[in-house]
């Protein structure tokens, strides 16, 4: 990233080789440089400089459900956009939202405002742009079904606004965005307003706490479900819970989950999903593709 060391954009604060741990949930160790972008301008400067030098970049929203591995070939963004939850102070059934707003403070606004619909990313540790890109969901819907429309930044440098479909969206995926293009904000949308959602998310993120390692260093779902296997019950009944090393393993709670126990590094959690695929196939002859993106 010598090409960065210089660079100067409006709004961009850039971070050269560092420890990337703190960018995701898992918080594995790895040298890299992310930039952290305070406004749509900022970075739209930045990606039109990117481009430029043919320097590869990619989003990490809050890092969950992505490990970063190939870090001294790409700059990793965080978007850090201004936001005000005083528009939650209305009657409204829609808002315009920023990329950058974290999912647990949709959830917090929804238990106090009783936002049907909302419940559905209850525990999900992701920005909006992040869990609208993955189509991120729990037992109880994915977000796809809330969002209206969505602004989405082009390698061009302009900004369209993409309304959605009913196929826009399919299992942990999206079926619009290209290549090199940013979420920028998304209209998101409730249902009414419904007494009962503070409870039904406090219900709803107790029974997650006691079945999922929320509360410890992971990635969340490591594999995605096939349509007739579930990974952490395949995973669990060929006894894999716990297996790897002292700093990162499959979690005893979730065979689904992997831990950073001690001071794993995105190299070990790599030799790890390798093994793990090879041990579940041999067993099995199931193969399970990630939902977990290891960039």
């Amino acid at each position: 990233m010598e090409k960065l060391k210089n660079v100067e954009v409006n709004d961009v604060e850039f971070n050269i080789d560092i420890n990337l741990e703190r960018y995701t949930t898992i918080k594995l160790g790895n040298i890299g440089s992310i930039a952290i972008c305070k406004s749509e301008k900022g970075l739209i400067d930045l990606i039109e400089f990117l481009l430029k030098e043919k320097i590869k970049y990619h989003l990490v929203g809050w890092g969950a459900n992505q490990v970063l591995l190939n870090s001294e070939k790409t700059l990793f963004i965080k978007l850090d956009f201004p936001f005000d939850r005083d528009i939650f102070n209305s009657n409204k059934t829609e808002f315009n939202l920023p990329a950058s707003v974290p999912l647990n403070l949709l959830t917090s606004i929804a238990k106090k405002k009783g936002f049907s619909g909302w419940e559905i990313f209850t525990g999900i540790p992701a920005s909006l742009g992040g869990a609208i890109c993955m189509n991120a969901g729990t037992a109880l819907g994915e977000i796809g079904q809330l969002i209206k429309s969505i602004r989405i930044l082009k390698t061009d440098g302009s900004v369209y606004s993409y309304h959605c479909k009913k196929k826009s969206f399919r299992y942990r995926n999206n079926n619009f965005l290209e290549k090199g293009e940013v979420i920028l904000s998304a209209i998101m949308f409730h249902n009414g307003i419904d007494e009962k959602i503070c409870e039904k998310i406090t219900n709803y993120l107790d029974y997650r706490n006691k079945t999922q390692p929320l509360k410890t260093k992971n990635c969340g779902s490591v594999f995605k479900n096939l349509d007739t296997h579930r990974a952490g019950i395949i995973i669990d009944s060929i006894g894999l819970k716990g297996f790897g090393t002292e700093n990162i393993a499959v979690s005893t709670l979730h065979a689904n989950f992997i831990e950073n126990t001690g001071e794993g590094t995105a190299r070990e959690f790599q030799e790890l999903i390798d093994a793990l695929g090879k041990e579940i196939e041999r067993h099995t002859g199931l193969k399970f593709e990630l939902e977990v993106k290891v960039y």
